[in-house]
This record gives structure tokens, sequence and C-alpha cells, in this order.
């Protein structure tokens, strides 16, 4: 695809040649004269260094060089674009493999696929353009919103409501018992988990991540939200929309998160936490059971506390070390 094309579909303004064939899509240091890469400002005194035959840049980017450049509000967002752009998807597959097995009083509808060996239970609703692949297995009772993708070997426990275009990623688990037992007579009991879990349009989660159904109620994670993979979402949780999570991190029972908060890797959440919309808790974070973290709020360590005083706190640990190691240390 020629640069000026990619930029009129992107809506963009050009600079250079026009007449340019971009074929691929490749990291700045890696890009080669046939690949489009993108600048933050972060990045942009590594224009020069970069051998990329289009660049996607800042709208105030310089271009001392005269580059071929593409410019846009947003380049790292714009570069996702254009990936869809350059490498379309394909044609998703259709049809029932004849190895699956459906169970009685199922809507299903005509233009699906399911793959090999894929178990669906009585009373199942799946919908239009939906892709459940090899391996996976539906419980009874189960709603997938139309256009979702769910990947091999995943498992949905009934009851549950999945949203459209929803992308549950291979090995999680969708609906298994929360963590939920009573101590009676010297030993623990389960306390039966009868709740449900519901998921938003458009979420993603990643592979081998688990959403426990509610003990009694729901568990819920809001439209857009994106969970990576190795994420475990306990019984009776409820993650608001647009709600990032990264790798590793655990939620326990009853927490709540709120509208576009952001949860770095490897945290863990204590039982009925809150954490307000727009906040932010860093990678490894501790935050204690019952905690309150308020809206906007950026929190780091454990347990976690506001970033300043996470901050400060270090910077003393630092000089006191330094003290205890003495003069030689400086």
């Amino acid at each position: 695809m020629r640069v000026r094309e990619l930029a009129g579909r992107m809506e963009a303004s050009w600079e250079g040649d026009g007449e340019r064939e971009i074929s691929g899509a490749a990291a700045l240091e890696e890009a080669r004269e046939n690949d489009l890469s993108f600048l933050t400002r972060r990045m942009l005194k590594q224009a020069g260094q970069s051998r990329a035959g289009c660049l996607l840049v800042p709208a105030d980017f310089p271009n001392p060089g005269g580059r071929t450049v593409i410019r846009v509000r947003d380049p790292r967002e714009a570069m996702a674009r254009a990936i869809a752009i350059l490498y379309p998807a394909g044609a998703r597959p259709r049809g029932v493999h004849p190895s699956a097995v459906i169970g009685e009083d199922c809507e299903i509808a005509e233009d699906v696929y399911i793959g090999p060996l894929v178990a669906i239970g009585r009373g199942a609703r799946i919908g239009a353009g939906v892709a459940i692949h090899a391996g996976a297995s539906i419980g009874e009772g189960v709603e997938i919103g139309e256009g979702s993708v769910v990947y091999a070997n995943v498992t949905i426990y009934g009851p549950a409501r999945i949203g459209r275009e929803v992308i549950l990623h291979s090995g999680c688990v969708i609906g298994a018992d929360g963590f939920g037992f009573v101590r009676s007579g010297g030993e623990y009991r389960k306390f039966p988990q009868i709740g449900r879990v519901e998921i938003g349009d458009r979420v993603e989660i990643g592979a081998n991540s688990c959403v426990d159904r509610a003990a009694l109620g729901v568990t819920s994670i809001g439209e857009g939200t994106k969970l990576d993979n190795l994420v475990h979402v306990a019984h009776n949780c409820k993650i608001g929309r647009h709600v990032v999570v990264a790798a590793q991190t655990g939620f326990s029972g009853g927490v709540e998160v709120g509208d576009y908060a952001v949860i770095g890797g490897q945290g863990g959440v204590g039982d009925k936490a809150k954490i307000e919309a727009g906040a932010v808790v860093g990678s490894g974070s501790g935050v204690l059971t019952s905690k309150i973290v308020r809206a906007g709020e950026v929190m780091w360590g454990t347990p976690a506390r506001p970033l300043r005083e996470y901050l400060r706190q270090l910077a003393a640990l630092a000089r006191l070390a330094r003290k205890e190691r003495g003069p030689e240390a400086e």
C-alpha cells in the first residue's frame, strides 16, 4: 500500500514520498525501507537512526531531514489502526465440526464456528459470528454474544453471560467456584457457590486467567475491560468499565474496581477492597483488606500508599543505608 493511500484511510496528512510502497510494520530499530513505524515524543531523537520507509509522528514533529511521515495526534494509537489496515484479518471459519457435542434446547446462529471436540451444554445460546475453537467447554445455560471469540480449551461454567465481541484466550476459566468455605466442627465445609458471572461487551481476558462465579449474586466485568494473562478475579468482584489489569494480579472476594482504573502486574487486592474510578495501583503493590483507593489516586508498594509517600520512604531508606555503610560508600 502506498503512503498516500494509508494516510487517506487514516484521515491524516502526510509529507515526503507519497508513492512509497509500505508492505509491513516493525519496531523503530528493526524497520526497513518498506516498513511503517512510529515515534512518540520521547523517541524523537531516534528518528535519524531508523531505516523505516514511513514514520507515524506527532503533529508538531519538526522533520528537518524531510523524511516520509504521516502526522497524527497519537502515534501509538495510530500505529494500532495502521496495523489493522496493513494486516487485515482473514475471514473467520464457519460451520460445526462433526466431533462437536451440542446439548438439547440450544440456540445457535447459522454463521458460527464450532471447532473439533467442543462441548456445549443444554440451553446454551450462541450469537451470530461467534467462533468457538477446539476443545472448549461451554456449560448449561451459557449465553455468548455475537462476534465473540472463544479460543482453544476455554471452559465456561453455566450460568454465565458473555457479551458481544468478547475475546477469551486459550485456557481461561469463567465461572468456576469461588474460594468459599466455612469452619464447622474443626474442619472447613464448602459454602455452595450458586451465583453467576456476567461479562460485558468487548472485554478481553488473557490466557489461563480465571473469573470465579459469585457465591450468591453476580461476579461482573464491565464493558471494554482488558485482563492480561494469569489474572484471578474471585467471587462477587465487580470490575468496572475499561479497566486494565496486567498479568499475575489477584483480586480477593468482593473487590470493587471503578471505571478506567489501571492495575499493574503482580498486584494483590484484599477482600472487599475498593479501587475507585481512574485510580492507578502500581506493579507489585498490595491493597489491604477493605482499603479504599480514592478516585484518581496513584498508589504503590505494600501496603499500597500514595506514590509520593512511597518514593519519599524509598529515598529515606537509601539515605539510611548510605549512612550505615559510612563515608567509604560515598
